[in-house]
């Protein structure tokens, strides 16, 4: 099974129909969807599972989307997770209002998926820029998506399909802890069942194929957390 790792998009939208539509659109580019439709449920689902993006109407139940856009901005954990508000509300007034509120960008309805999906790709280029790119570097590390070659310091590094990502969603989220469910989440996917000391297996390996001679292991343990993608001082390395 090749599953390639692709950013998580969180739809918080009232209306099923375009609910319905915009996860139809964003899995067929291979997106993992999310959804909440009132802002009390979207609060909690970030809270359960941070995604890599949010699309966040504005007229909600129970909380607007202004002020889980708010809500999010002085949350420590959500607040660099980039927002694009979707609303009807097309004045310049509101756009104003969304982009204060800590909005990233603002798009209003009615649009075409095409624009939507095009704009997604745009903030993603311009604040988690790892989402959008061919070639993930750290420090000495490279992986190149397209070939599936990696190197460390210019040594070729040979994994397997299910060690490349691994590696591949550590590199879009260095320096984060990743719990072992995030992880069998990302890479093995929610309908596949596989239990968590499989994600053990396979770090090993990764960090095997990793690890050469003289070279610090980059991948950490967190006890009782999961594992995170980090440069040590000692084994600081050089941007590639």
């Amino acid at each position: 099974m090749n599953v390639a790792v692709k950013p998580r998009v969180l739809v918080i939208e009232d209306e099923a129909a375009l609910l319905a539509l915009l996860r139809y659109n964003l899995e067929k580019e291979n997106y993992i969807v999310d959804e909440a439709m009132d802002g009390e449920q979207a609060l909690l689902k970030v809270a359960e599972h941070l995604p890599d993006l949010i699309l966040l109407d504005w007229m909600l139940p129970r909380l607007s989307g202004l002020e889980v856009c708010r809500q999010l901005r002085r949350d420590p954990n959500a607040r660099n997770v980039p927002i694009i508000m979707l609303t009807a509300r097309g004045e310049e007034a509101d756009r104003v209002r969304g982009l204060d509120a800590g909005a990233d960008d603002y798009i209003a309805k009615p649009f075409s998926p095409g624009e939507l999906l095009a704009r997604i790709r745009a903030v993603l280029r311009r604040i988690r820029p790892a989402l959008a790119e061919e070639v993930l570097t750290y420090g000495g590390l490279v992986m190149d998506i397209a070939t599936h070659k990696v190197t460390r310091n210019g040594r070729d590094v040979h994994l397997g399909p299910t060690e490349f990502r691994l590696l591949r969603y550590f590199l879009e989220h260095p320096g984060r802890v990743l719990s072992r469910d995030q992880l069998l989440d990302a890479v093995w996917g929610r309908d596949i069942y596989v239990e968590q000391r499989t994600v053990d297996v396979h770090i090993r390996r990764l960090r095997k194929a990793l690890n050469g001679a003289g070279e610090n292991d980059i991948i950490r343990t967190v006890r009782s957390a999961g594992y995170a993608l980090e440069l040590t001082p000692a084994g600081a390395l050089t941007n590639a």
